[in-house]
């Protein structure tokens, strides 16, 4: 059994209550509502992982740039750095520290033809935007570092669902899952609220109980304190479920009440952030936006509403306007071909990476 992990001083900066997303940067000096920042850091880390798969970057390099996003806009405002330009950033700085080089011209090329709606293909070298895509990336760059005051660690949930995967041998359908909603946990701010080892926890118990349908434990009992079998007399007859089924991940961790407390955050979040997607679109996510939270002991406001009712809310403002960035919305990967997909096995790189 292991142990519950400590962040580092360097990583433990950047955890910050569930509190400090309603006194962001966007809402207090440009007046953008949390659900539209929400939605846009979703839209952001999108765009950031398809230039980061057209530059067939490692998941190690697009998690890391994605944390970095997040942590830029804790510091930054929505409105005066764009999504884009910094998520380009962000990937550019994680070539360096992921040690997966890309020249700043090949980052630029993927911004642009990503922004224009061209293939990397059709633009050439001498480009005549080219030049200003690259300053634009340098730019924000300088600004990135200020805000991540040059601390580049990152700890990934991904290196401990693989510590789960090499303990026990799940299916390859629970792996992929658990692997799936870690992708689309990038997507949302926990990585700045959640030490890793608790996001992959929930990602593991969630995926736990999407593949042991809704018959199985529900995430209350996965993550009572104590375990219900402990307190419960079980009759000669029926067999006890062992910790290393349901519990297994808990059980393997060690994790104390604290801990437990903030797996049940964590997983409300995440099934908010599912229940939020378009599910007439994604019907995949309907049986895993229904599941029942767990309950937690304190109250707040969801933080994510209909992300289709903004989106409409968003076109019609430009519509009215006269234009602007109507391309995309934050799909989930779960299930799709963003990064990671289950056909790849995309988390075995992870091993060399640490």
């Amino acid at each position: 059994m292991g142990a519950t992990s400590v962040p580092s001083n360097s990583s433990s900066q950047w955890l910050l209550s569930v509190t400090a997303l309603r006194y962001t940067p966007s809402q207090t000096t440009s007046d953008i509502p949390l659900e539209k920042e929400l939605y846009d850091r979703a839209r952001g880390v999108e765009f950031l992982f398809r230039m980061g798969v057209a530059l067939q970057l490692p998941l190690s390099a697009l998690y890391t740039a994605a944390v970095w996003f997040h942590r830029f806009y804790m510091r930054y405002s929505l409105e005066d750095h764009h999504r884009q330009e910094v998520a380009a950033a962000c990937l550019f700085l994680a070539t360096k520290t992921e040690e997966c080089g890309r020249k700043l011209r090949d980052v630029a090329k993927v911004l642009c033809a990503k922004t224009v709606n061209m293939s990397v293909a059709e633009i050439p070298d001498d480009y005549k935007d080219l030049e200003q895509y690259q300053n634009a990336i340098l730019l924000t760059e300088e600004v990135l570092l200020e805000a991540l005051c040059f601390d580049f660690v990152v700890d990934s949930p991904h290196a401990e669902l693989v510590d789960l995967f090499d303990v026990r041998q799940d299916t390859a359908e629970l792996e992929e899952c658990a692997w799936s909603i870690a992708n689309d946990t990038a997507r949302t701010p926990l990585c700045v609220l959640f030490p890793a080892r608790i996001i992959a926890a929930a990602c593991y118990i969630l995926a736990q109980h999407v593949i042991e349908g809704p018959q199985s434990p529900s995430l209350d009992v996965r993550i009572a304190s104590p375990a219900p079998s402990a307190s419960l007399p079980t009759p000669p007859s029926h067999k006890v479920v062992p910790p290393e089924a349901s519990r297994f991940a808990i059980e393997h961790f060690g994790f104390n009440e604290v801990d437990l407390v903030s797996i049940a955050e964590v997983l409300n979040i995440i099934l908010e952030f599912y229940a939020a997607q378009d599910l007439q679109a994604a019907t995949h996510l309907g049986p895993v936006a229904s599941i029942p939270p767990p309950r937690v002991s304190t109250s707040r406001e969801k933080l994510y509403t209909s992300f289709s009712q903004i989106n409409s809310h968003r076109h019609l403002q430009q519509s009215a306007a006269g234009g602007g960035d109507m391309n995309g919305s934050p799909a989930s990967t779960h299930g799709a071909s963003t990064p990671g997909k289950p056909q790849s096995r995309g988390w075995k790189p992870v091993r060399g990476s640490g």
